[in-house]
């Protein structure tokens, strides 16, 4: 009923995370539940280089960035499937990420997968009230999860 195509595009990404796919579908059925009807997406384990050209070419920002979301815009196609649309992640900018906020590579990219699928979904972070609402759910999956709030602040140890 549901079909997540996972596409490595920069094999790195499985040196860094040998299970990396695996993680990437869990994370998306997590945000997806149960769904009513076919239900397609796409993840695309990319390059800082590859997402700086999409993010300077579709959104006008000339930089890398850790996650894109290409929501599709169909509600469903002939066959009433949904077509949802593709969720593109950079490995150099998340594992940054992960790095500086004391995190494992593993648990940041499963919360950006949660946040890339949410964008598909229809949530977004424009407005506070938009921005609070998309993070109590990511939160609330990401517990589901195992992984904690990856909006609380990462207390760095004392030496």
């Amino acid at each position: 009923m549901i079909d997540i195509a996972v596409a490595v595009s920069d094999p790195a990404w499985e040196s860094a995370l040998p299970d990396v796919e695996q993680f990437c579908v869990e994370s998306a059925l997590a945000v997806l539940g149960s769904v009513t009807k076919p239900t397609e997406l796409s993840i695309v384990l990319s390059s800082d280089a590859e997402v700086r050209v999409l993010n300077r070419d579709y959104r006008g920002k000339d930089k890398a960035t850790n996650v894109l979301s290409f929501p599709s815009g169909l509600s469903s196609d002939l066959s009433g499937t949904d077509m949802l649309g593709d969720v593109i992640l950079a490995l150099e900018t998340v594992s940054m990420e992960a790095d500086r906020d004391g995190k494992s590579l593993e648990s940041h990219l499963r919360h950006l997968v949660v946040h890339g699928v949410l964008h598909l979904l229809g949530y977004d972070h424009e407005s506070d009230d938009e921005a609070t609402e998309m993070e109590r759910r990511e939160i609330e999956i990401l517990a589901g999860m195992g992984i904690s709030d990856p909006y609380s602040p990462v207390l760095e140890p004392v030496l």
